[in-house]
């Protein structure tokens, strides 16, 4: 045997072969198959005769409130309705105790999909019935702006066709993941201006098939493209840098990123059949930090559709179809020993 040969072989077998890129987990970790993270038992707590529908977009702003995006009664059904929904859609609850503060945006969508928050802590929503972005108050949900003619769809800079995402560079300006017709990224000024867009169908860099998230921080964008089972990541400029593809990240359908330069994605799997509701964190090189699954035992089905990030490192992870959306934090020293 060739000694190069043989010495690999009994590396292997003395320490394990490992991929450096996406190193093992420990065997240290919670029942949810996590090394860091534990499930907030009883968050959020809802008062009686309030439920929420599909739970398809979350965003924690700088008062560590909780902002989600849910369908109330309405489910996915195509051709859309074209009224708008009668209950609320969006419900704000106190991040740490899961408090539910307020609810608002009655007959105001037909459709909701995705929501973020800005460094102004306003609401931005996409509603993927009337191919519209809304810029909403934080306060009462008023809308501040709207980009896009309602029920039109269009591939211009004043139109979009079912639009996913927003996610805010430091400058106030904006990208929008245009995603289940059109296959581009559109970036606006902050006060709402078309800037420039970059994507078309396909599975090369700078190509699509469904941008369903997207993620910008201090240098980077990311985008969840969902269809071709990777994460994009650009310039603000939109220039390709690399993918992160494989079965470690599977079909991501959100991203986000935190103050540690770490990026978050929501694994949701594959419909109809093969769903699920998987985290994976990722260093800002790519390399798998920690996975769990945010699914529970008592969830019919599940659907992790969207990801975000507390300032005080909590994930919160909405699943659309188990109605849900939950809290993880990190484990404490005392937790971690008992284990």
């Amino acid at each position: 045997m060739n000694a190069a040969i043989f010495t690999i072989i009994a590396a292997c077998l003395l320490g394990g072969c490992r991929n450096p890129t996406n190193p093992p987990l420990t065997d240290d970790k919670d029942s949810n198959g996590s090394k860091s993270f534990t499930l907030v038992a009883d968050w959020p707590k809802m008062p009686a005769g309030i439920q929420l529908g599909q739970v398809m977009g979350v965003a924690v702003n700088s008062k560590n409130q909780v902002i989600v995006f849910h369908r109330a009664d309405r489910t996915w059904v195509a051709p859309f309705p074209k009224e708008k929904i009668k209950g609320q859609t969006i419900a704000v609850f106190n991040g740490e105790s899961g408090k539910l503060i307020k609810t608002f945006g009655a007959k105001r969508f037909i459709m909701p999909h995705g929501l973020s928050v800005d460094l102004e802590d306003n609401i931005w929503v996409t509603d993927v019935g009337s191919h519209q972005i809304h810029k909403l108050s934080t306060e009462d949900g008023s809308v501040l702006l709207s980009i896009g003619e309602p029920g039109v769809p269009g591939n211009d800079r004043n139109h979009f066709a079912r639009p996913t995402d927003v996610s805010f560079s430091n400058d106030g300006g904006f990208y929008v993941s245009d995603g289940y017709i059109n296959t581009r990224v559109v970036k606006f000024s902050s006060t709402g201006e078309f800037e420039f867009q970059w994507g078309m169908p396909g599975a090369r860099p700078r190509q699509f098939n469904l941008p369903h998230g997207i993620a910008v921080d201090a240098l980077r964008v990311y985008v969840a493209d969902r269809s071709n089972k990777r994460l994009q990541i650009f310039n603000h400029d939109g220039s390709f840098l690399k993918e992160w593809k494989g079965d470690h990240i599977g079909r991501p359908f959100g991203v986000a990123t935190d103050s540690t330069d770490h990026v978050i994605v929501i694994d949701g799997g594959d419909q109809p059949d093969n769903t699920r509701s998987r985290v994976i964190i990722f260093s800002k090189n790519g390399n798998v930090i920690d996975s769990f699954d945010a699914a529970q035992e008592s969830d019919a089905k599940n659907l992790g559709h969207d990801i975000a990030v507390g300032r005080d490192g909590a994930v919160y992870v909405a699943d659309a179809w188990a109605n849900s959306i939950r809290k993880f934090v990190k484990r404490t020293e005392t937790e971690d020993q008992s284990q």
